[in-house]
């Protein structure tokens, strides 16, 4: 909690106890040969926002001292730092082993984009650490996974697919937005990177678009740094300025918002089908609470009646918000089949799981008794 609030602060010659906000593109010189020797690196000090600015650097820091990475990288969104990591790693020629159960965006990004560029991706079931090995190639150069999975919260064993990836020489990356280094640190269990939408629970409060890519201090210089510098995913110093403030209720937002979903998903599961990793009926529930220190703030749902059922119980909702965003404050449900999953084709949303009855639930701060309640009758009113 204390590095939440504390890590990363700077301060100016003005003495500020909030970070300030720098709403600078560029920076000036004393000299052009001061300018000349921070483009060549010899002198330390700000070129250009592209690259450095103090609210962004504040940011990163404080972010890196949250996961215990060496260093950081903000982002403009989280799909830019999905394509980051993937592409600062990957080039043509290299093969990529992904998770099959991913963002709808991410599936999208290695089924369809990456191989556009010569990077070769097959999609395994990676709750198997044996799929994962047998899908490797020669030229596998990293395995990318999500977990908890969004949204079938498939739950992945990092130790033991990072070992898997380092014996051939691959490197793990891992998107930890469901859980955030409150919940889980897949650095401490053997990732080599994880990945960031901070637009959802670092924010928090559905204001901004953030993504970060932590991982070791030599990778971040040299493959991150140079694709930042010339393709230019760069993260506002406003909207790294609203994380930064976020980051400082991030643990007591985490834990109550996941104690409130453990309450739900208890209350859900004996209506509908409920999954959710702090529930022992989860398939993989002594994985989840080895790796995760809870069970998380998403709970997925199934009713009968396919896409029709889905819709009229959303429809039905009082208090909680149709929304494809997750990880607020206010509770949010979406059908991910029609919204965040609707650009994967239905063959591939079938392999991951995705089903047209499924609805993704993000839990938030309200009183859990008001949610139940407006879920109670949702539900009743399509006869479950």
């Amino acid at each position: 909690m204390t590095r939440a609030v504390r890590a990363g602060t700077w301060r100016s010659d003005h003495g500020e106890t909030s970070e300030a906000l720098f709403l600078t593109s560029g920076f000036a010189y004393e000299s052009a040969g001061e300018a000349a020797a921070r483009f060549r690196g010899d002198r330390p000090g700000m070129t250009y926002s592209r690259l450095q600015n103090p609210t962004v650097e504040m940011l990163e820091e404080r972010l890196a001292l949250l996961e215990g990475a060496e260093a950081a990288r903000a982002t403009a969104s989280g799909m830019a730092a999905m394509t980051t990591a993937l592409l600062a790693t990957l080039s043509a020629g290299d093969h990529l082993v992904a998770g099959r159960a991913l963002f709808g965006s991410c599936r999208v990004l290695v089924d369809q984009i990456l191989p556009r560029f010569g990077i070769e991706t097959t999609a395994v079931d990676v709750r198997s650490p044996a799929a994962v090995a047998a899908a490797l190639r020669p030229n596998t150069r990293a395995i990318f996974l999500e977990t908890p999975a969004n949204p079938t919260l498939d739950i992945a064993d990092i130790a033991a697919i990072a070992r898997i990836a380092h014996e051939a020489g691959a490197l793990l990356i891992v998107d930890n937005a469901f859980a955030t280094p409150v919940v889980q640190r897949p650095l401490a269990l053997g990732a080599d990177l994880v990945a960031y939408s901070a637009t959802k629970l670092m924010d928090g409060q559905g204001r901004v678009l953030a993504g970060a890519v932590l991982g070791s201090r030599q990778w971040m210089t040299e493959r991150c740094l140079p694709f930042v510098r010339h393709t230019g995913p760069t993260l506002s110093p406003f909207n790294a300025w609203v994380v930064l403030k976020a980051l400082e209720t991030l643990p007591l937002r985490v834990e109550r918002q996941a104690a409130n979903a453990l309450a739900l998903a208890r209350f859900l599961e004996g209506r509908v089908r409920t999954l959710y990793p702090g529930l022992p009926s989860h398939p993989q529930h002594e994985l989840a609470m080895r790796q995760m220190a809870n069970g998380g703030i998403i709970v997925t749902l199934f009713v009968d009646g396919g896409e029709r059922a889905a819709h009229a119980l959303l429809d039905s909702l009082e208090l909680i918000d149709i929304s494809n965003n997750l990880g607020d404050t206010r509770t949010l449900m979406t059908h991910p089949a029609t919204t965040t999953h609707h650009s994967v084709p239905p063959e591939v949303r079938a392999e991951m799981g995705v089903t047209e009855g499924m609805l993704r639930l993000s839990v938030g701060l309200e009183d859990p008794a008001d949610l139940m309640e407006d879920l109670d009758r949702a539900l009743r009113s399509i006869g479950q």
